[in-house]
């Protein structure tokens, strides 16, 4: 029975999940490489997560998402993050009309689709509270009334590791609502002339609109029908316990290094987003190596490193491929 199942879920992401190329074929019109980074977006967009990237300037954090954004036909906002900025300049606020008497309610730019929050550790706490409250509950309210926000929403987050000055970095409390913390390198040297040769000639690169919300939204149902075996759900239960009791998994000398292991929403994280992968390998059901593909973009900013860690130079990254070199896969 369980088989027939699998069959049946298999056959129904092969044949939804053919618009997954054709939007990934007009990205890359646009983006040269990074292909890492597409695929990260994708899987955001597919199990209704945001995304943070975290990468140096000028590494094509903003066009990629620019470039998704024009690829489905839906609202796209870009707010730049700056010191200044106050919630109202978000969310919007309450005006008082002289001729009637009454407030009327002045919408902000977080009532879109998908929403580029470029450079969010440059905002106060208050302003990155406001986005936060945004992105968990999916509504804000404005005086006395709530306003749910339009599906698909999601925010794809950029911050820059190496320019703290002037900066409000995200408390760890508000990081772990980014289903995904991506970091984004350098292209390859063959990307980087590929880069040259497109960008420094008249023709204009256009982006056609493949894709509607519709599609996106009958897809994340789709993707959350994918079969997950019990001993897949086991697998990622023991990878973040791992995270929080090192010791019981043979993983001693991680003890002294880690502070707070990984939330649970880390492992519906880690199942949500394997099964977005398995859909964009067009497949109706999740494999361990799903898992491990995902697993470093969903814990990373879940694993919190001790002192003793920093002072060693032991990043959450290096953390969690111990756990996953330790974790018996099944």
């Amino acid at each position: 029975m369980v088989n027939k199942e699998i069959k049946a879920i298999n056959e129904k992401v092969k044949k939804s999940s053919a618009f997954v190329d054709a939007l990934m074929d007009e990205i890359k019109k646009v983006i040269v490489g990074q292909d890492y980074l597409i695929h990260r977006l994708m899987i955001g967009l597919l199990s209704n997560g945001h995304v943070l990237l975290e990468g140096v300037p000028g590494l094509g954090k903003t066009l990629a998402v620019n470039t998704l954004a024009k690829t489905i036909k839906t609202g796209f906002q870009r707010i730049q993050f700056t010191p200044d900025l106050l919630p109202a300049d978000l969310v919007g606020t309450l005006i008082y009309n002289q001729k009637t008497g009454s407030f009327v309610t002045k919408k902000g730019p977080i009532f879109s689709n998908i929403i580029l929050a470029d450079e969010i550790n440059r905002a106060p706490a208050k302003v990155q509270s406001a986005l936060l409250e945004a992105m968990q509950e999916r509504q804000v309210t404005l005086g006395e009334d709530t306003y749910k926000l339009a599906d698909p929403f999601l925010v794809l987050a950029t911050q820059n590791p190496i320019e703290q000055e002037g900066t409000y970095p995200l408390p760890e409390a508000q990081v772990d609502r980014f289903m995904l913390k991506l970091k984004i390198d350098y292209p390859s040297k063959d990307e980087e002339k590929e880069i040259i040769s497109r960008f420094t000639v008249p023709d204009n690169i256009t982006v056609k609109s493949v894709v509607t919300p519709k599609d996106i939204m009958s897809a994340r149902s789709l993707v959350k029908e994918i079969y997950v075996d019990e001993k897949i759900a086991n697998y990622v239960v023991d990878i973040v316990f791992a995270s929080r009791n090192p010791e019981e998994y043979g993983l001693k000398d991680l003890k002294n290094l880690i502070d707070f292991g990984a939330s649970p929403r880390a492992s519906l994280g880690l199942i949500l987003a394997a099964k977005a992968n398995a859909f964009l390998k067009h497949r109706g059901y999740v494999t361990p190596e799903d898992i491990r593909i995902v697993g470093h973009d969903i814990l990373r900013h879940r694993i919190l490193v001790t002192y003793e860690a920093e002072a060693e130079n032991i990043s959450s990254d290096e953390i969690i491929t111990k756990i996953f070199d330790t974790v018996e896969v099944p």
